[in-house]
């Protein structure tokens, strides 16, 4: 697949480089050794890849300009008038990127629309249907179009002459290039996506990637995070709460007191709260729950690891512990090995990786992590290194499941470019539910996946409407870190944690469950498009106007977005009883009253806070489940097949045994479900021997 022919009219040469269907590669110079590219070990889907239809370019590759200056690399693409770009990675100040200057660089706190953020990438795509990346860990500037270029070679532009602060200071979008300041560097190397549109440009990227993340089905359920200090009793009577009150439920994450040391780890168990760690971990698992430890990366005097590390780390200490060298293989092993043997063989399900971002960059006070001068026994910089870091860190512990031909569903708090095939969820400390929905929107530009969490609130319908966009998102997760009970017995954190309960606490319980009942119900659905995820690239969550890229009025919406083939999401905020939404062509339906709606308009819709704000497009065949408390490797589901409209399209049910990697060897089925002359009709294919989806319904709505 590597064909390689040489550019013209460089200062240095330039090669291009064929690396996958529809995915070139310029190489300029003498490019950094670390990059995000190099530390991809991920194999191109190239059958997927080859059965994409063309993916031509709005311009000639040669038309992208690199230059070598005594500051570094600049890099310029063309941009037309009516382009509109979006990416960067998990941005939540802004969506569509055009007239800004991005700066995707790994912090702990995003800011504003500049840029900084947990999971920040050099790739941004384009409604001309292609996607550029700049293969680069340092921190590096786009100018997306922001900022006009002196013509030396023709007539001077006109305008000026500003008439009011305001216009003098306004964005300007008018630029024909967006420029990229690679400071330091000496080469770089350029990806270039084809289309033939946006969707297919980031399915291209996902594919060429790996493919998309496949959780473990039980990942998709609901997750839990215990209060800090719960001792193993208490965690095991808040397990026994969820079952007795038949509240769905499949993982229970530990926060930092589990060790004997957390800022930094020990990864030790902490003996006062778990006196038999195995016998705890028996017990949860026995309950059908999945365990889920919080750590992070640095690593305390008082860990096993410590000595074999100490000569395998940055130079620089954070907490007073190790930053182990994860571009080093050596410590890869050593930290991996240690957690396989103590955490993963025990029965430990999956890991909650925080901190691995940086220290807030708009705060001269805040320094907790490592510094940008930091350096690594594998020679890479502090600087290269805060970019990868989360990446290296959870794919050190994803490899390990792997090995093990297990699945999981990890948390983490920084990723970067080529990470759509690894199962793990972007989260954050911030708590503003806007972001919350625009970080699901922009998540699927850059095959990131972003749970929003629930925590306090401060009302019942405020509650309400975050689960509902937890329910909606990639993981479902509520984190109780800091509370002693579910926030749904008790919203206010003090009368939380002087356990007085809400009056109504049985009640809101109850509604909470409905909600969660509704995600079980979605399983089926949701797993199926993980598996477009894994197969075709589709990321399961995206903006409207991957799907509708011809439909300007989708170019902006930030707050809506799809889910799956068919299903069209639309949160509601705050003590919001309304909202306006729009549907692209065609027509809808509300998922809960049928109601249909006509396409290529927007509507005031009200939305009650126990159903999911949510569209089904006409001509889908909805498969939903009967709810289960759990999902394992024996779960059956019982499915009714919900018929919206007539002149339907097949649909897919993707079938395996959801924990295990066999379907890699062909061992899944894929059952077709169409309708036709009033009946309902399925379609199995595998190698798969047990059934999982029993088809139990049909029901068409007009």
């Amino acid at each position: 697949m590597l064909q390689a022919c040489v550019l013209t009219g460089y200062a240095q040469q330039a090669t291009v480089s064929q690396m996958a269907p529809g995915v070139q590669k310029i190489t300029f110079g003498t490019p950094d050794r670390f990059t995000p590219y190099s530390f991809c070990t991920q194999k191109p889907l190239v059958a997927a890849m080859q059965a994409m239809p063309a993916g031509n370019l709005p311009f000639s590759i040669g038309d992208i300009s690199i230059a070598k200056t005594d500051r570094g690399v600049i890099v310029e693409i063309p941009l037309t008038d009516d382009e509109h770009l979006y990416g960067f990675g998990l941005q939540i100040g802004s969506f569509d990127q055009r007239g800004l200057r991005k700066k995707p660089i790994v912090n702990d706190n995003p800011s504003n629309d500049l840029g900084y953020t947990h999971a920040p990438e050099t790739f941004y795509v384009s409604t001309k249907g292609y996607g550029i990346l700049i293969n680069t860990a340092r921190y590096t500037t786009f100018f997306c179009g922001s900022n006009s270029k002196l013509n030396t070679g023709g007539k001077a532009a006109g305008g000026g002459g500003a008439l009011s602060v305001s216009e003098l200071y306004k964005n300007n979008a008018n630029g024909s290039t967006v420029a990229v300041d690679i400071p330091g560097a000496q080469g770089i190397e350029v990806f270039v996506f084809g289309g033939p549109d946006i969707k297919s440009a980031v399915e291209r990227y996902n594919l060429f990637s790996g493919g998309g993340a496949m959780p473990a089905i039980w990942g998709l359920g609901v997750k839990y995070r215990a209060k800090a200090d719960f001792n193993a009793a208490q965690v095991s009577s808040l397990a026994a709460y969820f079952r007795q009150n038949h509240i769905p439920m499949d993982v229970i994450g530990l926060e930092p007191k589990w060790q004997t040391a957390a800022y930094s780890c020990s990864y030790v168990w902490n003996k006062d709260l778990y006196p038999d760690p195995q016998g705890f971990i028996d017990s949860m698992k026995a309950n059908n729950f999945h365990l889920n430890l919080w750590e992070h990366a640095f690593v305390s005097p008082r860990s096993p690891l410590y000595e074999k590390l100490k000569d395998r780390a940055g130079n620089y200490l954070v907490w007073n512990g190790l930053v182990p060298d994860f571009a080093d293989t050596a410590a890869v092993a050593i930290f991996a090995d240690y957690h396989q043997k103590t955490f993963v063989e025990h029965g430990i399900s999956g890991f909650k990786m925080d901190e691995c971002d940086n220290s807030n960059l708009l705060y001269g006070s805040s320094t907790w992590s490592f510094p940008e001068l930091s350096q690594f026994p594998s020679g890479i910089d502090g600087e290269k290194m805060h970019q990868v870091f989360g990446t290296l860190y959870q794919k050190t512990i994803f490899n390990i499941y792997k090995k093990l031909n297990l699945r999981t569903y990890l948390d983490v708090r920084s990723l970067n470019e080529f990470t759509s095939s690894y199962p793990v969820s972007l989260y954050s400390d911030t708590y503003d539910h806007k972001e919350y929905i625009r970080m699901i929107v922009n998540s699927g530009f850059g095959g990131l996946l972003w749970s929003p969490e629930v925590r306090e609130s401060g009302s019942i319908n405020e509650l309400m409407r975050r689960t509902q966009t937890a329910v909606l998102s990639a993981q479902t997760l509520f984190n109780s870190w800091y509370l002693n009970h579910p926030p749904w017995l008790q919203i206010d954190i003090g009368k939380n944690n002087h356990d007085q309960l809400l009056s109504n606490a049985k009640e809101v319980e109850a509604d909470i469950k409905k909600l969660l009942n509704l995600r079980m119900s979605l399983l089926p659905y949701l797993y199926s498009a993980f598996a477009d995820y894994r197969f075709k690239g589709t990321p399961p969550f995206r903006a409207l106007v991957m799907d509708y890229p011809q439909d300007k009025n989708t170019y902006n919406i930030s707050d809506e977005y799809m889910i799956g083939p068919a299903m069209l999401a639309a949160p509601l905020t705050g003590e919001s009883a309304t909202r306006k939404v729009y549907l692209p062509a065609g027509n809808w339906y509300d998922f809960n009253m049928h109601k249909k709606y006509a396409g290529g308009q927007s509507y005031l819709i009200a939305d009650s806070t126990t159903q999911l704000p949510v569209f089904i497009k006409e001509g889908t065949i909805l498969p939903l489940a009967v709810p289960v408390e759990y999902a394992g490797a024996d779960t059956k589901f019982d499915i009714t097949c919900y018929v919206f409209g007539k002149n339907t399209e097949p649909a897919t049910l993707f079938e395996d045994d959801g924990v295990t990697y066999n379907f890699e060897n062909g061992n899944y089925n894929l059952l077709t479900l169409s309708y036709a002359g009033g009946k309902g009709h399925v379609k199995r294919e595998g190698n798969f021997k047990p059934r999982r989806y029993n088809i139990a319904k049909w029901q068409f709505i007009e």
